[in-house]
Parts: structure tokens; C-alpha cells; sequence
């Protein structure tokens, strides 16, 4: 009988999202209600942006489940694997380029109205509500990060690693709301209150500015897997294993085609036998082919591994 893991396991990756996802609305749930009570959109764009995170984290535990049920073959419905043969890995470069793209919207959404009510002479404030969910907010987004870092440092997870950056992203936001509201209660009753209204507004364009282009690389890289862009690296790997056994074995040559969809390597080896090689049996095939995977590196099940072995160009090409 197979062991039930806990639900909050810290040694897997849905675990770990599931941690993120409970931690993140709370944070996001009680960025509102604050933001509501101290008059705050700094602290309401904080609330926001943890629901939207925690939105995506819910998106990326289902693709993640989707993805290891289909490699180890646990049970998926019919109509999932009629309609998915080829599994679910392409899911998971979508949903990481469209976390990056929502965060750095409400990032550049969050400015536009920062700038605005800079122009309308800002917003008056309850510094102490504000400074309560800011102390509250930045502990328990550096602790999560903290948290998931360790873990992710034997799952290697880029789900989690995106997890981790915006929990670092968040925390960094709050720590500046925190910064700026302790300004903002000191100087309260004198010659500087002034400047009182002007400070949420301003610090949260500051922040915006900042935090706006931080996830770029994330959605870079995932659509460079959604446009089945060959990795450099994985191209010269392959490359150099299978001119290693064209030359072992007397080919004539190979085509290699190859790509990364998130957490998937897709490889596929086309061997051209030459015409007056000698007949091998199917086992002896099956063993040429066990050898070039071995050599390729470790078989996992987010690897995708096609070796084909012809007399016929036109098959290769």
C-alpha cells in the first residue's frame, strides 16, 4: 500500500504550493481589509497582488498534479488521456509566463494610479494600521521565501522558484510600505506633516517602478519553452553523444532534434543505418538504444526520449 504523504509535505512541490497558496491569502485577504481601514492603496495593491499570486500558485498546484500523475501513471480520467497522450508539461511554461505577465500588469496598473494621485495632492492616511499589517505582512513574506528556498533547494522546482521570487517581491514591497509609514507617523504634528499625503501614493510608484520588471526573465525564458526554443546547452550535449555513437557504431550520420518545455526534455535521435550494415535483432536494437539513453544522462520522467534507427534519410528529415 502505497504511504500517504501529509498534505503539507516540504519534500514536494505540491506541498510546498500548498503552503504558499494558504500563507498568500492570508496576506492578501488582510492587505485589503488594512488597506480599507488605514485609507491605504499601497497597502490594497499589496493585497491585490497576493491574491493574484496566490491565484496563480493555485493554477501551477493543478498543473503540477496534472504533470506527475501522468509520469507515474496514477489515475487520470479517460477523456484526459484521450485528449493529452503526450502529457501535460506544456502547461507549465503558460501558466509561468502568464503569472509574470499578471504581476507586472497590476505592477504597472498600481503606478498609473500612484502618479494620479500624486497629481491630486495625495492621501491622507491611519499610519497605525498601516504600520501594524506592514510588520505583520513583511515577517510572513520572508519567512515563506525562507521556507521555500530550503525546500526548493532539493525539489528544484521553477514553479517555486517563481514562488520564491514573489514572495521576495512582496516582502520588498511591504518592507518599503513600512519604511515610508514610519516616515509618515514621525513626522505627524510637525513642520514636515506636509508631506504626509504624498507618501503613500510616491512610495508605492517607487516600488511599482522597481517591481514591474522583475518577472520579465521568468516570462522570457517561458516563452522561449513555448516556442520550442533549442537550448544551446542541451544541443551540444546531445550532439556530442550521438556523433560519439555515429562513429562506435559506423553510421552514416544522425539528425538530432531537441527542446525544453518547462520541466521536460524532448529529445528525439534519428540514426541512418547505411545500406549494407548487417541485420541486428530487435533486443539488439532495444540495447543500442538503452545505451544512447544511458549516455544522454539519466532517464526521469519528465524526459521525453525518442530513438529511431533508419536506412531512409527522408524519415530523419
Amino acid at each position: 500500500m502505497k504511504e500517504k504523504r501529509p498534505f503539507f509535505n516540504l519534500d514536494d512541490e505540491r506541498g510546498v504550493l500548498r503552503i504558499s497558496i494558504i500563507v498568500t491569502l492570508f496576506i492578501a485577504i488582510a492587505g485589503i481589509i488594512f488597506g480599507l481601514l488605514s485609507g491605504s492603496f499601497s497597502i490594497i495593491f499589496d493585497g491585490i497582488y497576493s491574491l493574484v499570486d496566490a491565484g496563480m500558485s493555485f493554477l501551477a498546484l493543478i498543473v503540477t498534479n496534472l504533470i506527475n500523475s501522468h509520469a507515474m501513471s496514477q489515475r487520470l480520467s479517460r477523456r484526459l488521456r484521450e485528449r493529452f497522450t503526450m502529457g501535460f508539461w506544456h502547461f507549465e511554461p503558460i501558466v509561468l509566463g502568464l503569472n509574470g505577465i499578471l504581476l507586472m500588469c497590476v505592477a504597472i496598473y498600481a503606478f498609473i494610479n500612484a502618479v494620479s494621485s500624486l497629481l491630486e495632492g495625495g492621501r491622507d492616511l491611519e499610519f497605525g494600521w498601516a504600520i501594524l499589517f506592514s510588520v505583520i505582512a513583511v515577517i510572513t513574506c520572508f519567512t515563506l521565501a525562507t521556507i521555500e528556498a530550503r525546500a526548493n533547494r532539493k525539489i528544484k522546482s521553477d514553479f517555486l522558484r517563481l514562488d520564491i521570487k514573489a514572495s521576495i517581491m512582496d516582502g520588498g514591497i511591504t518592507a518599503a510600505l513600512l519604511f515610508a509609514f514610519c516616515i509618515g507617523y514621525a513626522v505627524q504634528g510637525t513642520q514636515w506633516q506636509w508631506i504626509s499625503p504624498y507618501i503613500d501614493p510616491g512610495v508605492l510608484a517607487l516600488v511599482c517602478l522597481i517591481i514591474a520588471p522583475l518577472p520579465f526573465s521568468a516570462v522570457r525564458q517561458a516563452f522561449s519553452d513555448i516556442m520550442l526554443i533549442t537550448p544551446a546547452s542541451l544541443m551540444h550535449h546531445v550532439d556530442t553523444v550521438a556523433q560519439s555513437f555515429t562513429e562506435k557504431y559506423g553510421f552514416a550520420s544522425y539528425r538530432a532534434y531537441c527542446a525544453k518545455v518547462g520541466r521536460s526534455t524532448q529529445i528525439e535521435l534519428y540514426f541512418i543505418v547505411p545500406a549494407g550494415e548487417a541485420a541486428r535483432t530487435i533486443g539488439q536494437w532495444d540495447a543500442l538504444r538503452d545505451e544512447i539513453g544511458q549516455a544522454l544522462g539519466e532517464a526521469s520522467s519528465d524526459r521525453w526520449l525518442t530513438i529511431v534507427f533508419t536506412g531512409d534519410l527522408e524519415w530523419a528529415e
